[in-house]
């Protein structure tokens, strides 16, 4: 295979800047770990349907919808490390909420601290990744966000090892089978040692993230500036708007994030569906967190000899794939299906990004890049349609069959159906850079 990029990577001037940004991947990896199982934690200690302990999504996600704009707004007038402060601020701060929330007992509490939380965390990624595409070569700007993008996965699986060992194993309601049939005075008791639980590790990441604060604030951020001057906002829009690449890569990371959320967080009720505790649920997680980071690191090297959009194609029709064995093969070697999902997921969030920015403008950039994070409201929504499709036949995972098979298997036709037209996305980018390069080889 021919090395189709010549310059480097990452330069040894600004080797420093781009590890201490990539280091935010992995605190915002963790979040999204540490997150996940607490879907199945809410409800379970305060017995709630499938839908409503959805809203923990609808919160961590729905924060980067409200938020990306605004940070980007923000990000046009000042620095990408004030945009990078602010975002570790409110980061800490909703991690901290925890603890009232566990005080009160109230789950709309915890939503609003992980709301909060993912602020900052809009505010982080509308800033770095970016960042990251700007530090260097055109030529290399996708490989290199999927370099900075391999450390998300460590911060993931960081995430889940915290969430399995310090939260979902020490969850005194998941240890007794009839929890809902036992007193309300029992009921108060497990209750409010749960959410303890529950509070712990996010006080703690919320202090760790303050800490991360200071360092960033003592160490001196080259910037990026357009010397070209600042376009208006109007005609920035109306440029994105025309911008084919774009948009389709917008809906493209919406469908995308969407999947990634629905296989990661009911890969618990799947689990449910055969038979499986939480706490071993959480082994598979942890082999599908693994495997996203070795597709990550394979993906990356691939990019280097294929173009982005033929691997993401690839990459996307073997997800339709598994998710099909996910749907219609019954029992453990459909659980497996689902976890192989993962590896193929693994480049699709930074492959989409780099592709979508990729004829874009610094300042363009800017406003495109909350586009893309504000397209990771398909986390919140998606998982919620996906839960509705779960209680179809009632709150449990396998009351009622749709076209064969169980509701919870049957619910995974939704990822498919976002890696099918991730697939197109990724082929039609293919064709129109095979069309480019005919096109420069005849000039020539």
């Amino acid at each position: 295979m021919k090395n189709i990029h010549k310059s480097p990577v990452v330069s040894k001037q600004i080797l420093v800047p781009f590890i201490l940004v990539t280091s935010l991947f992995a605190f915002w990896g963790f979040a999204n770990a540490v997150t996940d199982p607490m879907v199945q934690a809410f409800k379970k200690i305060l017995e709630l349907s499938n839908s409503q302990a959805a809203w923990v999504q609808m919160a961590f996600y729905g924060g980067y919808f409200c938020m990306a704009l605004p940070a980007a707004l923000f990000m046009r007038k000042y620095s990408y490390k004030v945009g990078i402060l602010i975002g570790l601020g409110l980061y800490a701060i909703g991690a901290l909420l925890f603890y009232p929330a566990a005080i009160t007992e109230k789950f709309w509490f915890f939503c609003l601290g992980l709301y909060i939380l993912t602020f900052g965390l809009a505010f982080l990624e509308t800033a770095a990744n970016p960042y990251i595409l700007s530090m260097g070569s055109k030529d290399t700007a996708t490989q290199r966000l999927n370099l900075a993008q391999a450390f998300n996965p460590i911060g993931l699986i960081l995430g889940l090892f915290v969430a399995q060992q310090f939260v979902l194993k020490n969850l005194k309601s998941d240890d007794i089978e009839n929890y809902s049939v036992l007193d309300e005075a029992s009921k108060v008791l497990i209750r409010t040692s749960d959410l303890m639980v529950i509070r712990d590790p996010y006080v703690v990441l919320g202090l760790i993230i303050s800490c991360v604060f200071v360092l960033f604030l003592v160490t001196k951020m080259p910037q990026s500036k357009d010397e070209n001057g600042m376009p208006s906002l109007k005609e920035t829009f109306l440029e994105l708007a025309k911008n084919k690449k774009y948009y389709l890569g917008v809906l493209a990371q919406i469908l995308y994030v969407g999947a990634q959320i629905m296989c990661w967080t009911y890969i618990y009720q799947y689990a449910e569906g055969i038979g499986m505790d939480s706490v071993t649920a959480g082994y598979y997680q942890m082999i599908a967190f693994i495997l996203f980071t070795f597709g990550r690191a394979i993906g990356t090297y691939l990019l280097r000899y294929m173009s982005s959009g033929k691997l993401l194609a690839s990459f996307a029709l073997l997800a339709v794939t598994f998710t099909l064995g996910t749907i219609y093969i019954q029992g453990f070697f459909g659980l497996l299906s689902l976890v192989g999902v993962s590896f193929c997921m693994s480049l699709m969030f930074p492959t989409i990004y780099g592709i979508a920015l990729g004829d874009l403008t610094e300042e363009q950039s800017k406003l495109g890049s909350a586009g893309l994070v504000m397209a990771i409201v398909g986390g919140a929504l998606m998982p919620k349609l996906q839960g509705i499709i779960i209680d179809f036949g009632g709150n449990g995972v396998s009351d009622t069959q749709i076209m064969g098979v169980s509701e919870v298997n049957f619910s995974f036709i939704l990822p498919m159906l976002c890696f099918i037209y991730i697939a197109w996305y990724g082929f039609m980018i293919f064709r129109r850079e095979e069309m480019k390069n005919d096109t420069l080889e005849k000039i020539s």
